[in-house]
């Protein structure tokens, strides 16, 4: 074999030689790109843990839900990515950045909501004790006969129905749950105003001034 032919194999097998070399690097980089991005997850995880403790799902139920959904996907996505034999979570990473900001600036906002609800609660409890006092007062005043005798029992039963969902609103206002309790006493108040003007029907039919 001529020098000439002998340099061109070593040539040859050097190329081969660094082309495995670069391809194995290629690989190891790759590889080394595509690790799954726990630390990022886990981080996002306890922003939307935080969101939750702070009552996000209560009083920003839809926000909450779009925090949640962007989530599910980005985990789908790190799904998607792990069956691959190249794996990128670079997208997946900048999402989770999207997804943990979310969470934050929804627990940022929760409070003025709370705030908001708990002016309403406080609102709606001060109007439906104003109703139930003049029903309270109204009741006696009702004709009494065979009938009437009835029908006032049966209000007196719807009061003090009403006066046990006010008390439960109240209690739920006292614990912090103002959701529940807005909830609470808008059932009661449809209820109380529903007799404020059953009451003052038959006050009127019957010509009782009141």
């Amino acid at each position: 074999m001529s020098d000439k032919l002998k340099f061109k194999t070593i040539k040859k097998m050097k190329n081969k030689v660094f082309m495995g070399f670069a391809t194995i690097m290629m690989v190891v980089i790759l590889a080394g790109c595509g690790k799954v991005p726990q630390a990022q997850i886990d981080a996002t995880n306890a922003a939307i843990e935080a969101a939750k403790a702070a009552e996000v799902n209560v009083y920003l139920p839809d926000e909450f839900a779009k925090v949640q959904d962007a989530m599910n996907a980005v985990l789908a996505d790190v799904e998607t990515q792990k069956s691959k034999l190249f794996k990128k979570f670079g997208d997946a990473k900048l999402k989770l950045d999207e997804v943990t900001n979310m969470a934050n600036q929804a627990a940022a906002a929760v409070a003025a909501k709370k705030e908001e609800v708990k002016k309403e609660a406080q609102t709606l409890l001060t109007d439906i004790k104003t109703v139930i006092e003049e029903n309270t007062k109204l009741v006696p005043r009702l004709p009494r006969g065979k009938e009437g005798a009835q029908v006032i029992e049966q209000i007196k039963a719807d009061l003090s129905g009403v006066e046990s969902a006010v008390a439960e609103a109240q209690g739920l206002f006292d614990k912090g749950a103002f959701l529940d309790a807005v909830n609470k006493v808008k059932s009661a108040k449809a209820k109380a105003d529903g007799l404020n003007s059953e009451i003052k029907e038959a006050l009127t039919k019957a010509r009782i001034r009141f």
